[in-house]
C-alpha cells in the first residue's frame, strides 16, 4: 500500500494550527488575568469607590508671625460617568451658570484620553472647581436630580492683606504636562503658580488621603470597606514663615503707588529679604476663585505689566550705583590707591570724546568721587584697570574685570528662591570683539560701562545685593524669602557666605564714600537720616533711558556699623536719583529701623505717597 505523504503533512499542519491557537488563548488569558489589570480594575471599581481626600495646604506667615495666607472652604463638582443617568442637564447648567455648549465641552474634555490621561468611567472626574459657598448651597438643594454627580470639599487660598502678590504667588489648576511629570497630580488638582506657592509647592501641598467605599450590586454605597482599614488620612502641608516684614512691605508698596519700578530690602547679615516690591502691583485675591481667568486677562492686558516681577525679571542699566564696583576693582588691582587723584573738570575727556559730569572739580580721590558721583573719576579708573601692565592684552584685563563683577553677584542669577529670576548682563571680551569687529579695541570704546551705562544690565535684586555686600565688607548670602519651613531645615545654600574677589579692607573706602554721600553728597538733600540717629550710607544713580525720561535709582544701607538693612529703589522715568530713589529708599530704611517717620520728613513721605511718574512712561495707554 502506497504511503500518503500529503495527508500526513496536512495532519501536522492542522495539529500545529490547533496548538498555536491553544497557546494564543493561554497567553491571552495570562495577560488578562496577570499582566493587564484593566479588567481587574473594572471589577474593582464596580465593587468599590475610591475617594480622594485633599489635604489642607500649608499656611504662610511673615517674619513676625503674622498670618499672610490661609485656607477657606471651597467645593468641586465631580462626576462618575458610568453613574450618570436621567440627568436634568438644563437644570444643572442653570444652577452652575453655564451654557449647554459649555456643559458638552466639559464632558468631552473629561472623556478625552489625550487631555485626561487618568480617565475611567468608574472613577470620579472633576467637572467644575472652586465653587463658591453660594453655588454650593444651590447645588445641595438639587443634587437628587444629578445622578452621578457629587460635591467634593476642598480649600482655596485667602489673603489677610492685599500685599506681596509676586512673593506669595497663587494657585491654579495643573496642566497636562504637570500631570504627566508628577504622579501626585490628577486632572483638576491645584498647584502653586509663581512666588513661594510655586517654589515651595512640595512642602505646601501636603499628602493626599483616600477613602475606599463599598458598593452593592446596584452601585449604592454601603459604607467603608473593612471599616476603613485601608483608608488613608490626608497629611496637611507644611507652614512657611517668610523673611518678609508685612508692615514694611505694605509701607513700601504704598510709597511706590503710581510709579513703575521696584524696591528690594535685604538684611545683610543673613541675606533674608525684608521687602520686595514690584510696581504697579495688584491684590493677590484677584487670582482666586472662578473669576481667576477674567482677572488674569485684565492684568495681562494692562499696559503697565503688573504681572511682571520687576525685582527679579526686569534688567536695567544700574547707572551710578555701579560706580562702587569700579572703585573696588581698581583698588584690588592696584590701578588706583585711596589717595590717587583722577581728573574730572566736568567729566571724562579723551581726544574728541567727552562723558559729561555735573561737577567742575579738577580732580578727585575715591571717597569724594563716590560722594559726588563723579563720572570723570570712574571713567579714568576703568582706563587704568584695562591698561594694567600685568596683563598681556586688554582682552585679559577685561576678562579679569568681568570675573570681579561676577564675584559681586552680577551677570548671573543670584539664586533667589522665587521663579522668574533673570541674569542681567555683564559683557565679556568676545562680546565686544564681535560688536566692535576687532580684537584691538581700546578702553574708550566701552567707557560708558564705567558708570553703569552702555551694555551693563542688572536687576534691582542684584543692586540691593551689592549694597548688602558693601555693608558686609565683601561677602553676601544668596538673597531669599524663606525664613522657616515647618519641621524642615531651610536649604544650606542660603547659609553659605559668598566672598567677592576684593579684599575686605578696600570696602572700607567705599563705605566711607557712601557715608560721605549721605552726609554732604548726592544723597544728603533728600535722604539725610543723621537727625533720626541713623548712620546712612548711600549712592544715587540716574540711569540714562533712550526711550524717555531717565530712571531714578538709589542704593544704600544702615547703620554704617553692624548694618541691619540694605535697599535698592528703582523708579522708571523718575529722573535724578535724588528725586524718587533716595526719598523712597531712605523712608523705607527709617521706617524699618525706627518704626516711624520723623516729623521733619512727613512732607516728603506725603509727596511720595501722592506723586506719580506714569505720565513720563513710554507705555501706550489703552
Amino acid at each position: 500500500m502506497q504511503h500518503n505523504y500529503e495527508l500526513e503533512k496536512r495532519r501536522f499542519v492542522i495539529g500545529g494550527l490547533v496548538l498555536l491557537i491553544f497557546l494564543i488563548y493561554i497567553l491571552r488569558l495570562f495577560v488578562l488575568q496577570i499582566v493587564d489589570d484593566k479588567y481587574q480594575a473594572m471589577a474593582h471599581n464596580n465593587a468599590f469607590l475610591t475617594k480622594t481626600i485633599f489635604p489642607a495646604r500649608g499656611q504662610i506667615y511673615d517674619r513676625n508671625g503674622s498670618l499672610l495666607v490661609y485656607n477657606q472652604p471651597a467645593y468641586d463638582l465631580v462626576v462618575t460617568m458610568r453613574e450618570v443617568k436621567d440627568l436634568d442637564t438644563l437644570d444643572l447648567c442653570n444652577t452652575l451658570g453655564i451654557t449647554r455648549e459649555g456643559f458638552d465641552e466639559r464632558m468631552a474634555d473629561i472623556k478625552n484620553l489625550r487631555r485626561n490621561t487618568g480617565y475611567s468611567s468608574y472613577t470620579q472626574q472633576t467637572f467644575a472647581t472652586q465653587l463658591s459657598v453660594a453655588d454650593y448651597a444651590k447645588l445641595q438643594e438639587r443634587m437628587y436630580k444629578y445622578h452621578g454627580f457629587e460635591i467634593r470639599p476642598r480649600t482655596i487660598r485667602q489673603y489677610m492683606r492685599s500685599i506681596a502678590p509676586h512673593i506669595l504667588g497663587n494657585i491654579r489648576e495643573v496642566t497636562l504636562k504637570e500631570v504627566l511629570s508628577d504622579d501626585y497630580y490628577q486632572r483638576g488638582d491645584y498647584t502653586g503658580d509663581l512666588g513661594v506657592e510655586k517654589s515651595y509647592e512640595k512642602y505646601l501641598r501636603g499628602v493626599k488621603g483616600k477613602e475606599i467605599l463599598l458598593r452593592d450590586a446596584h452601585g449604592r454605597i454601603k459604607g467603608h470597606y473593612e471599616d476603613g482599614k485601608y483608608d488613608v488620612v490626608p497629611k496637611a502641608g507644611r507652614n512657611l514663615t517668610l523673611s518678609i516684614d508685612a508692615d514694611l512691605q505694605a509701607y513700601a508698596e504704598s510709597l511706590m503707588v503710581n510709579k513703575v519700578g521696584a524696591l528690594v530690602a535685604i538684611e545683610p547679615a543673613s541675606g533674608e529679604i525684608l521687602a520686595m516690591v514690584s510696581s504697579p502691583t495688584f491684590d493677590p485675591s484677584m487670582l482666586v476663585g472662578r473669576q481667576r481667568g477674567k482677572h488674569y486677562k485684565e492684568l495681562l492686558d494692562n499696559p503697565y505689566k503688573p504681572l511682571l516681577d520687576r525685582t527679579i525679571s526686569a534688567a536695567y542699566p544700574p547707572g551710578s550705583t555701579f560706580k562702587p564696583t569700579q572703585g573696588l576693582i581698581g583698588l584690588e588691582e592696584g590701578a588706583i590707591t585711596p589717595q590717587t587723584l583722577l581728573p574730572c573738570r566736568g567729566g571724562f575727556v579723551m581726544g574728541k570724546f567727552r562723558m559729561g559730569c555735573h561737577d567742575g572739580i579738577a580732580q578727585w580721590s575715591i571717597v569724594p568721587a563716590i560722594a559726588g558721583s563723579c563720572n570723570g573719576y570712574f571713567g579714568w579708573c576703568l582706563v587704568n584697570i584695562l591698561n594694567n601692565r600685568k596683563y598681556k592684552s586688554i582682552q585679559d584685563a577685561f576678562e579679569a574685570w568681568k570675573n570681579y563683577m561676577v564675584s559681586m553677584g552680577y551677570g548671573y542669577r543670584l539664586g533667589v528662591d522665587l521663579p522668574g529670576e533673570i541674569r542681567g548682563f555683564i559683557p565679556n571680551p568676545a562680546y565686544y570683539n564681535k560688536m566692535l569687529r576687532t580684537e584691538d579695541w581700546k578702553p574708550i570704546s566701552i567707557i560708558s560701562i564705567s558708570i553703569g551705562q552702555g551694555e551693563i544690565l542688572a536687576t534691582p535684586l542684584q543692586i540691593a545685593n551689592l549694597a548688602a555686600t558693601i555693608a558686609n565688607r565683601g561677602y553676601y548670602y544668596i538673597p531669599h524669602v524663606i525664613h522657616e519651613i515647618q519641621d524642615t531645615l531651610i536649604p544650606d545654600t542660603f547659609r553659605i557666605q559668598h566672598k567677592t574677589k576684593v579684599h575686605s579692607s578696600h570696602y572700607e573706602w567705599i563705605v566711607k564714600g557712601m557715608r560721605s554721600a549721605a552726609v554732604n553728597g548726592t544723597v544728603r538733600r533728600s535722604g539725610n537720616l543723621d537727625p533720626e540717629g541713623i548712620e546712612l550710607c548711600g549712592k544715587t544713580g540716574t540711569a540714562q533711558n533712550p526711550h524717555g525720561k531717565d530712571h531714578s535709582v538709589f542704593m544704600g544701607f544702615a547703620p554704617m556699623e553692624q548694618p541691619k538693612i540694605a535697599v535698592c529703589c528703582f523708579v522708571e522715568n523718575g529722573g535724578f536719583g535724588a528725586t524718587f530713589g533716595v526719598p523712597i529708599g531712605t523712608l523705607v530704611i527709617e521706617k524699618y529701623l525706627n518704626g516711624k517717620i520723623s516729623g521733619r520728613r512727613k512732607m516728603m513721605e506725603y509727596n511720595m505717597f501722592h506723586s506719580s511718574t506714569l505720565q513720563y512712561t513710554d507705555y501706550k495707554k489703552k
